[in-house]
């Protein structure tokens, strides 16, 4: 095959654009010699001309045409596979800093981005709404995994998925024999529930005070995991997310909130004027693929 670098590629598509070796000389930034040499020694060894050349214009040849959409197509492939490339090396190191709700899994999404990269460093926020949208405002974390709705004009919003409450009770619970519960029946029930600045908890204290009572907080914790393990040792009833507790304690229960039902949108948040690295990225599209629509077992 004929030897072409990319300077000659580059040559014929400025000479192609400008019909005039003096401007694409310009363009190019070297001497219009330097150009004239470097298309002569590419017509030779083609063996075509590319150019049809005399003292007042440049015209391009059938052959310099064809040979010019072939060098766009070549060059634009060479910038491709050099960025894709250059976005691998940067994928494979740096840091990314994520803040989420503590109620959500992102434990699993980050144990299988570092094993893909090892090299990069990630540091997870963990707190309740309060705390997400903080560290996202002061621009501390990447991007954002927490409750959608009422969010600034400088933030970018992406759905994961709606979340219903439920309420996780132990099997010998009086209220574990009906199927669903309705929320009027919790009025006088002691309740393990997070803290205030939960979303949970900002959710359920304002359904009770439109239905015209107040809940009964008997242990208020931080904690999702110690929420659970109250549960477990019949300290309460717990009202969460349905597809956030854990499934494996064979002594508990969970049956669906009803009358009113409610849910809760969970999404991915960033700052709109923030452009993530390469790392974050991937990081976010990973968290994307994995908790969009699929609630944890």
């Amino acid at each position: 095959m004929p030897e072409v670098n990319s300077r000659q590629l580059r040559a014929v598509l400025a000479v192609a654009e400008y019909r005039s070796f003096i401007a694409a000389a310009a363009y190019l930034r070297i001497s219009q010699p330097a150009l004239t040499l470097a298309i002569k020694r590419l017509e030779k060894t083609l063996g075509l001309p590319l150019f049809q050349r005399n003292t007042r214009q440049v015209t391009i040849t059938a052959a310099g045409r064809e040979f010019a959409a072939m060098a766009e197509r070549v060059l634009n492939d060479l910038r491709l596979s050099l960025r894709g490339l250059q976005e691998l090396g940067d994928r494979q190191r740096g840091r990314v800093i994520v803040t989420s709700l503590m109620s959500i899994p992102m434990s699993g999404v980050i144990a299988e981005y570092s094993r893909r990269f090892p090299g990069i460093e990630i540091d997870l926020r963990e707190g309740f709404e309060e705390d997400v949208r903080d560290d996202l405002r002061a621009g501390i974390a990447d991007f954002a995994i927490g409750t959608l709705g009422d969010l600034p004009a400088s933030q970018l919003a992406e759905s994961l998925r709606v979340e219903a409450y439920s309420v996780v009770l132990r099997r010998d619970h009086p209220l574990a024999r009906a199927r669903q519960i309705e929320f009027k029946s919790l009025k006088d029930v002691a309740l393990v529930s997070l803290a205030t600045g939960s979303t949970t908890r900002r959710l359920i204290d304002a359904a009770a005070t439109a239905a015209g009572f107040s809940l009964r907080h008997t242990v208020t914790v931080g904690l999702p995991l110690t929420l659970t393990n109250l549960v477990r040792g019949g300290v309460g009833v717990a009202i969460v997310p349905a597809g956030r507790w854990p499934r494996s304690y064979k002594e508990l229960v969970s049956r669906p909130l009803v009358r009113p039902t409610l849910v809760s949108e969970i999404g991915i948040i960033r700052l709109r004027d923030r452009e993530l690295s390469p790392a974050a990225t991937g990081l976010l599209s990973l968290a994307r693929e994995r908790l969009r629509n699929r609630p944890p077992q």
